[in-house]
């Protein structure tokens, strides 16, 4: 169950095709709110809007924000589906779109073609955050080159939610994105995450394809029930598909949490028991102590089987600042999480180098060899 309330558009804050964002009053204050004109249609000043107020409700982790899940007295309005394929399905925002595979698609005889993702490196993390340092610094190491960004149903279900790849985007940074499962607003739509490694590969043009969840994740403080364990079946389907699997792992020094300290609870699940097929990881030139913890984490939880190389990331503080782009972790930014955003942008590196042909070269990450 969700809980409604009927509230007013005081103003429109920020207001763009596929999200926009207001000011309402309701319940006697003004409250902020956001809609999805794709599913609602869209919102003008004075509406009456039926909003989802739970999670705000709840004190979530939704930045403070109600969402409109109707328009009062909106007339029914001229709609053309652009596919056949539903998403949100037998809900009511069920959405149709146009998936890269369904027959009547251009891309439809390319996708059926696909034989294999020929070694294009990707890169999976399991926060939404991860993407900024991990694609700054590919590009650092090997610019102009075509990353594919894939946003899973891992969590925020609307890509046009994520600022931060439209940043990306503006930015060419980030060349196609791809919203697989029950995300939707992507350049592409694929059903599943296999069908979008393989649109991300014939139809993309992908040089790397960079996936995780979009922003948000789940937690319960069990072993199993986290959303960010999707990283273990989409490192698996990277191998199955012929691809260069490459893992991010959540990693941090700054999280006052002792499961989460060093390699997170959930990166040992993932990697250590739920990842079978080993895949690589590249690590930073970490002091003496972190190194430490790291090789004990990595061997102890068993995800030393993995390939962990040491790799020399550019400074990320300096990449983001350059790109104007303010990413957080948890509340956390790059000088107050370092290690996060380095180990995503370790990941990067280890991406450009592979590219470059360069594996070999790289050094075992100490303790592990």
């Amino acid at each position: 169950m969700f809980r409604s309330k009927l509230g007013t558009v005081v103003r429109i804050t920020r207001d763009l095709p596929t999200y926009q964002e207001m000011t309402v009053h309701v319940d006697g204050v003004e409250a902020k709110a956001i809609a999805y004109p794709q599913l609602t249609g869209a919102v003008r000043v004075g509406d009456r809007v039926w909003l989802n107020t739970t999670a705000v409700d709840l004190n979530l982790g939704t930045g403070g924000f109600h969402f409109v899940h109707g328009i009062e007295g909106r007339q029914d309005r001229e709609y053309t589906p652009p596919g056949h394929i539903m998403k949100l399905r037998y809900t009511p925002w069920q959405v149709a779109v146009a998936a890269v595979e369904e027959e009547g698609s251009e891309a439809h005889e390319r996708i059926r073609g696909f034989t294999s993702l020929a070694g294009t490196p990707v890169i999976v993390g399991t926060l939404h955050s991860m993407i900024a340092p991990a694609v700054l610094a590919f590009h650092a190491v090997f610019p102009a080159r075509r990353v594919v960004y894939i946003m899973t149903d891992g969590a925020a279900l609307p890509l046009s939610l994520s600022h931060l790849v439209r940043q990306l985007k503006a930015q060419g940074l980030l060349a196609v994105t791809i919203t697989a499962g029950h995300a939707f607003g992507g350049d592409l739509e694929a059903v599943n995450i296999y069908s979008g490694l393989v649109a991300a590969k014939t139809v993309a043009a992908a040089d790397l394809i960079v996936i995780t969840m979009g922003p948000g994740i789940v937690g319960t403080g069990t072993k199993y029930g986290f959303s960010g364990i999707e990283q273990a079946y989409i490192l698996e389907a990277v191998a199955k598909l012929g691809g260069y699997p490459i893992a991010i792992p959540r990693i941090s020094f700054a999280d006052p949490r002792p499961r989460h300290w060093g390699l997170s609870h959930h990166g040992q699940t993932v990697l250590g028991e739920l990842t079978t097929t080993p895949v690589a990881i590249g690590l930073p030139r970490w002091d003496e102590e972190k190194r430490r913890i790291l090789t004990r984490q990595f061997r102890d939880s068993g995800a030393s089987k993995h390939h962990l190389y040491t790799v020399e990331i550019p400074e990320v503080e300096t990449l983001l600042s350059a790109r104007n782009l303010q990413v957080k972790t948890m509340g956390r930014g790059v000088q107050e999480d370092p290690a996060f955003f380095q180990a995503a942008a370790g990941a990067g590196v280890l991406a450009a180098v592979y590219l470059h042909g360069g594996i070999d070269t790289l050094p075992v990450w100490p303790g592990t060899e």
